[in-house]
């Protein structure tokens, strides 16, 4: 018994590592470098397809997959754990360059979700699956040949789906700009295109942040001449928009799952933009009331907030400032 588990663990480990061998020799066939043919690199591949090391290339599939299903079916089957702080170095050592690729296509099922989502999953590209599976078979060299020959076409149609999917923005300048699909960014445009026109007639937005490239829209030497200079993107609320006749710095934080201006977040924007030469207006920017509602306990007074789908008005957490009667509740005045 204990000689048959022996032979068994040692078939398994040959079989490990021979896979691992033939996942190097494919993508450096496909054109990756040592780096993202590397062990990491070969593992996450095999994972992708699914392949556990008895399996032939013939029987490699496409499943979705996120980054800790990843590590959890290298973990199972080839004996390699992965902490979970190690997800990011995957996802920025090897599937970006999966991606960049075309070797991968990201979230086919659901090409809105946002870049960021906790729900990502990525599926190897169907002609790249076709050829995979007759490795080793006398077809490989052929179609090999026939894949590289069309990888600028497949790469050429991935761009120009994800270029599609993009969320186009006016800036009141009349400048276009185009946002990753979903996340907060639909709400970003909203906060451009309708709190903008409403609420800062005449501002110039100087910074507008993206799920998937921070400094989307950046005017770095104006902001060095507010005395502001901004070294890392992370810290940066949505939007940031100035009214120089105002002197006012606008900072909009765009809430949809996250993010709303609280008491911490207002320190460090204040800490942020602490050397800046105009005054600091804070605002939270939500879709609609429902979403509102369940970051209401949140809100840090000396703040305002600002609800879509009713444009027209805002929110003032700001106490006494704002204290007296409208128009409309004046008392009449006689004759």
């Amino acid at each position: 018994m204990g000689k048959s588990k022996s032979n068994t663990s040692r078939r398994v480990a040959k079989a490990r590592e021979l896979k691992l061998l033939q996942a190097k020799e494919i993508l450096g066939s496909l054109g990756f470098a040592d780096r993202q043919s590397n062990d990491t690199a070969c593992l996450t591949f095999l994972a992708l397809l699914r392949l556990a090391p008895e399996r032939s290339w013939d029987e490699a599939s496409d499943p979705l997959m996120g980054i800790t299903p990843i590590i959890d079916f290298i973990s199972e089957n080839y004996d390699r754990a992965y902490a979970p702080n190690t997800r990011e170095t995957i996802r920025d050592d090897v599937v970006k360059h999966f991606l960049a690729s075309g070797l991968l296509v990201r979230n086919p099922d659901e090409p809105g979700r946002p870049t960021n989502s906790g729900k990502t999953v990525y599926q190897i590209e169907p002609s790249a699956l076709e050829l995979i599976r007759v490795f080793g078979s006398i077809e490989w060299s052929m179609r090999l040949e026939s894949y590289m020959a069309s990888l600028e076409m497949v790469r050429g149609e991935l761009e120009r789906f994800r270029v599609m999917q993009r969320v186009p923005v006016t800036l009141p300048s009349g400048e276009r700009i185009s946002l990753s699909p979903g996340g907060q960014n639909p709400l970003v445009k909203l906060i451009i295109e309708e709190f903008c026109p409403r609420f800062t007639p005449g501002g110039a937005v100087l910074y507008v942040g993206d799920t998937e490239t921070k400094f989307e829209h950046f005017e770095k030497e104006y902001f060095l001449q507010l005395g502001i200079e901004i070294a890392h993107p992370d810290k940066m609320p949505d939007v940031v928009v100035h009214l120089p006749e105002k002197a006012w710095l606008v900072l909009v934080e765009a809430v949809t799952t996250a993010g709303p201006v609280d008491g911490k977040r207002r320190m460090e924007l204040k800490r942020l933009f602490s050397h800046s030469e105009a005054g600091l207006i804070f605002v939270s920017a939500f879709v609609n009331r429902s979403s509102f509602r369940g970051f209401l306990s949140q809100i840090s007074w000396e703040t305002e907030v600002w609800i879509a789908d009713s444009p027209d008005h805002m929110i003032h957490f700001n106490g006494e400032r704002f204290l007296g009667p409208y128009e409309d509740a004046l008392p009449v005045q006689s004759a």
